[in-house]
C-alpha cells in the first residue's frame, strides 16, 4: 500500500514495475476466472478475447459483457473469485526475478505499480516468491504517476502504452517490454524511451543505465 509518509532519499534509485504481462503471465489465471464468472452468472464472456487486452482497469473489460448498472457489482464478484482461480495458474514471466534482483544488487528499490486490485496483486507476488519493496494497486495509465512520484521512481517498466503514459507523466524513463498486448512499434509510437523484447534483457540495460545514473541533488 502506498504511504503518504514515503521518504525516498535523493540518492535512492527506485524502479517501478507493472505486474500483468510485465512480471507475470496472468493470462491463464484470468482466463480461468472469467470462465468461472461466466458459469456463475450465466453470462457469455469470451475469455480468450479478454486476455488479449490486459492492462486497463477491470471495469473496462466488464463493460463488454455486463450492462452498465452491473459492472461494479460483477467486478467485485470477479475480484472475490480471483484468488481461487488465478493465483496458482499464473507463472512469472522469464526474467522477472532477475529484473528485481538487478535493481536490488545495484542498491536500489523495486516497487510494483499496477492497475490490478492490490490484494490480488500481493497474492501473486507472494505465491511466486517475488518480494518488491512496495506494491501499489488500482492505478492505471497516468494515475500510476502518483505512486511513481511518491516513491521517487526514476524508471518505470511496463508492457502497455498506458504504462508508457504513466512513466512520462511521472518524469520517469519509460522502459517498455513487448510481452503484452502492445507490440514494439506501438510502444515506441507511444513514446517509450527503451523497448526490450522482455525482462531477460533488463539486467544488461539496467547495468548500462546505472553506469550513467546521476541522482538529482536534494
Amino acid at each position: 500500500m502506498a504511504s503518504s509518509n514515503v521518504n525516498v532519499s535523493s540518492s535512492a534509485l527506485t524502479v517501478g514495475f507493472d505486474l500483468d504481462m510485465t512480471l507475470i503471465d496472468s493470462r491463464p489465471g484470468i482466463r480461468a476466472c472469467y470462465l468461472a464468472l461466466a458459469e456463475r452468472t450465466g453470462t457469455y464472456i469470451d475469455a480468450d478475447l479478454a486476455v488479449t487486452r490486459l492492462g486497463p482497469p477491470l471495469v473496462e473489460e466488464m463493460a463488454h459483457w455486463f450492462p452498465a448498472e452491473r459492472v461494479e457489482e460483477m467486478a467485485a464478484v470477479y475480484r472475490g473469485m480471483y484468488p481461487a482461480y488465478a493465483i496458482e495458474a499464473t507463472p512469472a514471466l522469464d526474467g522477472a526475478r532477475e529484473a528485481i534482483a538487478a535493481v536490488r544488487e545495484a542498491g536500489g528499490r523495486a516497487v510494483v505499480v499496477t492497475a490490478k486490485y492490490e490484494p490480488n496483486a500481493e497474492l501473486h507476488l507472494e505465491h511466486l516468491g517475488i518480494e518488491p519493496d512496495a506494491v501499489i494497486g488500482d492505478l492505471w495509465a497516468e494515475q500510476k504517476a502518483l505512486a511513481l512520484r511518491e516513491h521517487g521512481a526514476s524508471v518505470y517498466v511496463g508492457d502497455h502504452v498506458g504504462d508508457v503514459r504513466g512513466a512520462r507523466a511521472a518524469g520517469a524513463v519509460s522502459v517498455a517490454v513487448a510481452t503484452g498486448p502492445c507490440d514494439a512499434a506501438e510502444l515506441r509510437a507511444a513514446g517509450a524511451d527503451v523497448v526490450l523484447a522482455g525482462l531477460t534483457e533488463f539486467p544488461q540495460w539496467f547495468s548500462d543505465y546505472c553506469s550513467d545514473y546521476r541522482p538529482a541533488r536534494a
